[in-house]
């Protein structure tokens, strides 16, 4: 790839949309490399270990959060296989993110991840616990953290996903820095149809040579 000519150096006002979505989807294909190292380093017997010696000191729910509808993004770069991700995300009144929960698949690999952004100042030693209505709880250990975010993530596994198509809430539980528990419920109605249909916008890389 090659830097665009002098003629070609302008933007082009309509394309900031798309170039932004495709931005999000470099990070969502980065994220699945970054969780596949973080994995295999990952001892599962002390990360079950630490979250059963930590008691939270109190709990609260998030209520200030209002969550949007699922969506389902998929992105083709050139000639490689297409990644997708089924995403929700909650909002504060302010407008910033609070949460993003995104399902990532790549054509072709049976492996799909969760992948959950959350805000820092999390005790990143107690993984996310994850509950869909009354079922059992499922857990996603931390992995890294950005500036202003943390993500936690792991191999999503079919009888997961089979709980989130039919379920009709899921409740996010996190441990903040303070020991307090902190709960929000993602609305689930509409994940299967997001997630078994079409991609609402399928990306294709636009390389100038």
């Amino acid at each position: 790839m090659t830097m665009a000519c002098s003629r070609r150096r302008h933007p082009r006002p309509r394309r900031n949309t798309a170039q932004r979505l495709m931005g999000l989807l470099l990070v969502a294909v980065a994220s699945l490399a970054a969780v596949h190292q973080a994995a295999s380093r990952e001892n599962a017997s002390g990360a079950k270990r630490g979250a059963a010696e930590v008691e939270p000191r109190g709990q609260r729910a998030a209520n200030d959060i209002t969550y949007g509808g699922w969506r389902k993004l998929c992105f083709k770069p050139g000639g490689a296989k297409t990644v997708c991700r089924t995403s929700i995300t909650g909002t504060y009144p302010t407008g910033q993110t609070a949460v993003r929960m995104d399902l990532i698949e790549r054509e072709g690999d049976p492996a799909k991840r969760l992948q959950l952004f959350v805000p820092v100042g999390m005790y990143l030693q107690v993984p996310v616990k994850l509950t869909i209505d009354q079922g059992k709880p499922h857990r996603l250990p931390y992995t890294w953290c950005l500036t202003n975010a943390c993500i936690a993530a792991d191999v999503a596994d079919s009888e997961l996903i089979k709980e989130m198509e039919s379920g009709k809430a899921l409740l996010l539980e996190v441990v903040d820095s303070n020991l307090l528990s902190l709960t929000t419920s993602l609305p689930l109605a509409q994940f299967a149809t997001a997630h078994k249909g079409g991609p609402a916008q399928t990306l294709e890389q636009d390389i100038d040579e």
